[in-house]
């Protein structure tokens, strides 16, 4: 109990440092540069105001400067990456180097994941860096699958692309296609189809969902890389009931 708290207040912490990455990334801001301050009175945030989670419980999700609601991005992305690096330990514990490197490829994919939602663009940085961690811990684990998993990248990466070209960039973008790189040296080849296939399925429902109540248009730009990175986390994360599923189809 007590580690599964201090776990928790871990990925409060780190969820902390992941709302302030994600805005300042996009804007060319450096993370090192100075403290937090409120979007809209510039009051710099004193560090008792800047606990996880708990601040914003205690300040009702208001600056305490000048009373107008604090973002629910701050809570929600703090509170993802707490469950998440649970939700972590207790499917990979005790095989604390398979642990470490999920919990890094989770931070490296709730990053994407928001970006890519409020700014609709997949910085390369992250891919790339997703990859390096990857490529990493298969050397280290004496993988024999990395380059099943490089084809896997590849193919999903190129499937990406010629949605690309045929739909001239209105289907999605180029950061999806490299993301794709990604995600398919991470899922594998045995995952990468049904990550895919999951991807369209959720995208192709929210959209759906937005345009009956009229959120969107049908001709409305949606992020797709946010269910790529769900569809993704959904993959990894319950890989034994999907190839058991998959097994019992096939």
């Amino acid at each position: 109990m007590l580690f599964g708290i201090l776990l928790f207040t871990l990925g409060l912490i780190f969820g902390s440092f992941i709302t302030a990455f994600t805005w300042r990334y996009p804007r060319g801001i450096s993370i090192a540069k100075g403290r937090s301050m409120c979007p809209v009175c510039r009051h710099k945030i004193s560090w008792y105001d800047n606990i996880p989670l708990l601040s914003f419980i205690i300040l009702g999700g208001r600056c305490r400067s000048c009373k107008k609601p604090i973002s629910v991005r701050y809570p929600l992305i703090e509170l993802s990456v707490g469950f998440g690096f649970i939700f972590i330990f207790f499917n990979f514990y005790p095989d604390y180097l398979t642990m470490i490197y999920y919990l890094i490829t989770y931070c490296i994919l709730v990053c994407i994941f928001v970006i890519d939602l409020e700014n609709q663009v997949i910085p390369d940085f992250f891919v790339f860096l997703g990859i390096a961690i990857w490529f990493l811990y298969s050397i280290i684990t004496g993988s024999q699958a990395i380059f099943s998993n490089l084809l896997a990248g590849f193919v999903c990466s190129i499937f990406l692309l010629i949605i690309y070209l045929v739909t001239r960039g209105r289907g999605m973008g180029l950061g999806d296609v490299k993301f794709a790189l990604l995600g398919g040296v991470t899922a594998g080849l045995g995952l990468a189809v049904p990550w895919l296939l999951l991807a369209f399925l959720t995208g192709g429902l929210t959209g759906s969902i937005l345009i009956l109540v009229r959120k969107a248009k049908l001709k409305s730009k949606i992020a797709f890389g946010p269910f790529l990175v769900l569809a993704l986390l959904i993959v990894l994360l319950w890989s034994e009931k999907i190839n058991t599923i998959l097994g019992l189809l096939l």
